[in-house]
């Protein structure tokens, strides 16, 4: 079975809270948070805005990823945001 799974990250503003997620669905995930459907650190902290998604083969490879990504310094994740998305542009139009 093919899957493609995603390692994202969301943002209230640029340079602003951050978190890191990994999920199989990301239209469907990305509506969760929108829409606060779980009471939790996204609806806390008004965190919507995707502005850094990877995608893997593996479910395995991508909880990896996401487990580094937490443990990484702030500065280091606004690093690779901005190496790829320098204006912190919501890229949830793209998916």
């Amino acid at each position: 079975m093919d899957s493609t799974f995603f390692v994202y990250v969301l943002a209230n503003c640029p340079r602003g809270v951050l978190y890191v997620g990994v999920t199989s669905d990301l239209s469907r995930r990305l509506s969760e948070h929108r829409v606060k459907l779980v009471a939790g650190f996204t609806a806390t902290y008004g965190v919507t805005n995707l502005v850094h998604v990877e995608t893997y083969a593996s479910i395995i490879e991508a909880r990896a990823r996401e487990h580094s990504l937490k443990r990484w310094r702030r500065a280091w994740k606004f690093d690779l945001i901005e190496k790829d998305n320098p204006t912190w542009r919501d890229l949830s139009g793209d998916i």
